[in-house]
């Protein structure tokens, strides 16, 4: 199983295909075992790649994860392009994943040909936040399969060291992007339900990112919920690879 080294950890992550990259960013408390769905539609066309974030999936475990958790993510992002050998590479994520994936555009500008966005947003309510991380129930047998299918048979440190990072990060003001967005120079596809609960806002913080991004589409749909990527994966794929037809 492929792993690279991150900062002096092990990163692991999983490949399909060949030619132009395109980075898979799984979601806070998901892993890329998750993803294999992504994976295989893609590595039709291109070099599918889905990395697992330092502390979680098969990557090396950290007891903190800090604030900057996504930021953190992001660097990693671009360090795997790099590692890859692939020059640049389109970037996807779902969820947490679609923020870092924006980042990564923000930090490695060189090594990001486009970005999609799924399901993400520009600011989390500091009191969603809070209500998220309180509100996981570690003995829903439903969450607990999923989680221990993301990360193993430590996923309550997995899910508690998120939780813990999510709090610290309400008490920052929930911003990731800190007024950056405008600084992304690769096209930007953001995507999305409206039914989506889990994003409080949603319409108005997909037109105010839309704004702030140079070059930016927006795909929003009725139906589904989140991540529209898992949701609606047939409205995801189709707008995402309209996408990148346009992007080369």
């Amino acid at each position: 199983m492929p792993f690279f080294n991150f900062e002096g950890n092990q990163i692991f992550y999983r490949q399909q295909g060949s030619g132009e990259l395109l980075l898979i960013l799984p979601g806070n408390t998901a892993s890329s075992v998750f993803h294999q769905g992504e994976v295989d539609y893609f590595s039709q066309t291109r070099r599918a790649v889905c990395m697992d974030f330092l502390g979680t999936g098969q990557s090396q475990r950290v007891q903190t994860w800090p604030v900057d958790w996504w930021e953190q993510g992001a660097r990693a992002a671009g360090a795997l392009i790099a590692h890859l050998g692939a020059g640049q590479a389109v970037v996807t994520g779902a969820s947490g994943g679609a923020i870092t994936a924006l980042l990564t555009a923000i930090l490695f500008p060189a090594r990001v040909k486009a970005v999609i966005a799924d399901s993400g947003l520009e600011i989390f309510p500091p009191g969603k936040l809070e209500s998220e991380a309180d509100g996981r129930d570690l003995e829903n047998p439903g969450a607990a399969q999923f989680w221990e299918k993301a990360h193993g048979p430590d996923w309550q440190q997995v899910v508690q060291a998120d939780s813990d990072m999510l709090r610290r990060f309400a008490q920052t003001g929930g911003d990731p992007f800190r007024g950056r967005l405008a600084q992304i120079a690769c096209p930007v596809l953001l995507t999305g339900s409206l039914a989506d609960e889990s994003l409080p806002g949603f319409a108005s913080q997909m037109e105010s990112m839309a704004r702030q991004i140079p070059d930016c589409s927006v795909v929003y749909v009725n139906q589904g919920s989140h991540p529209l990527m898992w949701s609606r994966p047939d409205v995801y794929r189709r707008a995402a690879s309209a996408f990148l037809e346009t992007v080369g």
